[in-house]
């Protein structure tokens, strides 16, 4: 399947970065839609990658994205939504459910076929939580779609993603660092932290094979652990290890309550009700040749406090050299 130009829909995001750097190396020509052009200096330095200011909820401004793609990639996402309600919220429903819609709708009508879309573990309509639900109806959207012969869909459920510039292992060690004690709500659920070089190299090597249209790979790290685990790990590399205190139910939901409510919210109870279900996968349904990297050779590239060559590592890393 030959791809020449892909429209990267989430593309300034986290995930987003290292699969337009991946492409760009390829030669594959790149466009990134953002509302602000300005505030993503260092895609702009990417060669063959194009971001331009456009509003991809907008029917009209999706279809003019389309012109001339071969295949599309989305990645949007957001992880808290304040319209908290049954089964979700208004922004879930909007970048989880309506915006894959529309996606498909452009598509079809441009005659684009090729989509790679991010989905999560565990996203199903009847999960725990309102992000589960919202990822496994939107999932459910493209699925149908590449069922139905109009386009050629591949889905990716990852578990927790890390890696230089990301939000989980960073933001525990933001408290780690001015917490003496360290509170922690779902203490006993379970991740397979999966490096986002490895989540990028994924997408890019499935975007062009067919062997890989209508599939669903989970893609997870190599090895299980307890969020506490988690804590204590980043703790012991930025050289701050604190106590953890676990805690219960009703005190977890309170303190994510009131995290909840801060500008950039660390935590939500809903964030907690996805924790019931455990982040982990059997192997079954990996993407062909996984190999993924182990934490313990990803993370103190960009925590550890105590050594620069590991540092200097993790900028290349996030460069993706």
């Amino acid at each position: 399947m030959d791809i020449k130009n892909v429209l990267l829909i989430g593309g300034c995001g986290f995930v987003g970065g290292w699969i337009a750097n991946r492409l760009s190396e390829q030669g594959l020509r790149v466009i990134i839609p953002t509302r602000r052009r300005d505030n993503n200096r260092a895609l702009l330095l990417l060669p063959t990658v194009d971001v331009v200011e456009a509003d991809v909820n907008d029917p009209a401004a999706l279809a003019a994205l389309m012109q001339g793609q071969d295949a599309v990639i989305n990645l949007a996402g957001i992880l808290h939504d304040a319209d908290s309600r049954l089964p979700y919220g208004k922004g879930f429903a909007a970048a989880h459910i309506e915006l894959p819609k529309k996606i498909v709708a452009a598509m079809q009508q441009a005659g684009v076929r090729r989509l790679l879309h991010m989905s999560a573990l565990n996203a199903a309509a009847d999960a725990p939580s309102e992000y589960l639900r919202s990822k496994g109806e939107g999932e459910a959207v493209v699925l149908a779609a590449g069922a139905a012969g109009t386009l050629d869909v591949t889905v990716f459920r990852p578990s927790v993603i890390c890696g230089p510039g990301d939000s989980f292992l960073n933001m525990f060690a933001k408290f780690l660092r001015l917490l003496p004690v360290f509170p922690l709500g779902g203490a006993a659920a379970r991740f397979q932290p999966v490096y986002v070089g490895d989540v990028a190299d994924a997408f890019v090597a499935a975007l062009g094979d067919s062997a890989t249209f209508g599939q669903r790979y989970e893609l997870c790290g190599p090895k299980v652990y307890t969020l506490r685990e988690l804590v204590e790990y980043t703790g012991r590399l930025i050289g701050k290890p604190r106590p953890v205190l676990a805690l219960g139910d009703g005190f977890a939901y309170l303190q994510a309550g009131v995290l909840w409510l801060l500008p950039n919210p660390p935590m939500s109870p809903d964030n907690l009700r996805s924790m019931e279900l455990d982040s982990v996968t059997d192997g079954s349904h990996d993407y062909p040749g996984w190999s993924p990297m182990p934490l313990e050779a990803v993370a103190p590239t960009y925590l550890t406090a105590i050594k620069p060559k590991l540092r200097l590592d993790g900028y290349r890393f996030r460069a993706g050299r």
